[in-house]
């Protein structure tokens, strides 16, 4: 089968063998997404080598351990779990101290023709969803495991920092719960996508002291020292931030002004994916809107490029 793989710092379409995992099921591939944790990994965030890639939708072609599963249409949440620590045993893998990640730690991902995941970690789409919305479960999975770790109101002001995918999908999927987010980035187009769906939009170059220190809640999901530092200002004392972006480097923080004004922060990597899956199939949000382009497999080190270029959102790759 084809792959799309980063080995010894290049980044290649190979062929390889379709994998054979026991205990797992063997899903074909239809179509998955470029996240910018790919673009990370390709920068060298976690050392990972292999088959890039953990947003996908396919079918199941084998699953001995789940024969219903069989010729559904599936998407896969990317920890899979050694099944037998406590926190395998709770249900949530996503902490196993023995996981495998899918395209990020010694799994091979999803940007290839097949991908083996244990049957536990798949969800069957609902017919309603198409294909090009089923590949944002995981990304929207992420956004909307916020409220995993933080209850929102409508009294309180939260404000998402960054106009890329996974900021957008933030805001787009607290939006329901909460009547007064903002979201506060550099590009009108993008920020537009999220004002579709009754979100404010801010342009950062906007952002005045006057919005310093009113905000209960702020999401940073710019990964860059300047968001780190925008969400201080515009915390108020005692208010919670929540750090989203995974990226290879290192920030550099002002952590005097947590500790002066009391400042909870919150890390949230991974979301539950049934209700991701229940906000796609009630339609409420239009992840569509957010492709960009889409290209053949077999053009995989084109589409990465163009993932990369200012203004792209997301890039689709199409088995």
């Amino acid at each position: 089968m084809k792959a799309l793989r980063f080995i010894g710092n290049e980044l290649k379409l190979e062929e390889v063998a379709v994998p054979a995992v026991a205990g797992e099921a063997l899903v074909r591939v239809i179509r998955s997404g470029i996240c910018n944790t790919d673009v990370e990994i390709v920068r060298g965030y976690n050392g990972f080598s292999g088959t890039i890639g953990h947003e996908f939708v396919g079918v199941v072609e084998e699953c001995a351990d789940a024969p219903e599963l069989v010729g559904k249409r599936v998407v896969g949440e990317i920890n899979a779990g050694c099944g037998v620590c406590e926190q395998c045993v709770k249900v949530d893998s996503r902490h196993c101290p023995h996981r495998t990640v899918l395209g990020i730690d010694r799994r091979d991902g999803a940007h290839a023709e097949y991908l083996t995941l244990p049957a536990r970690n798949l969800f069957v789409v609902p017919d309603n969803v198409s294909d090009d919305q089923a590949i944002f479960t995981e990304p929207l999975a992420a956004a909307y495991g916020i409220l995993e770790q933080v209850t929102l109101d409508d009294k309180m002001r939260v404000a998402v920092i960054g106009d890329g995918k996974l900021g957008l999908l933030c805001a787009m999927s607290l939006a329901p719960q909460n009547k007064n987010i903002s979201i506060i980035g550099k590009h009108k187009e993008k920020i537009a996508v999220a004002e579709a769906h009754h979100v404010k939009g801010i342009l950062l170059e906007d952002v005045d002291e006057a919005m310093h220190r009113t905000f209960d809640v702020v999401i940073e999901s710019s990964g860059s020292d300047a968001g780190f530092e925008t969400a201080l200002d515009l915390l108020k004392p005692r208010g919670k931030m929540v750090l989203k972006s995974t990226f290879n480097g290192r920030a550099c923080i002002e952590m005097w002004r947590i500790v002066v004004d009391e400042i909870t922060v919150v890390g949230s990597r991974c979301g539950r994916f049934a209700p991701a899956l229940e906000l796609l199939a009630q339609g409420n949000i239009r992840v569509e809107s957010m492709i960009s382009a889409e290209y053949p497999l077999e053009k995989g080190v084109e589409a990465m490029r163009k993932a990369t270029e200012k203004g792209v959102l997301k890039v689709v790759l199409k088995m």
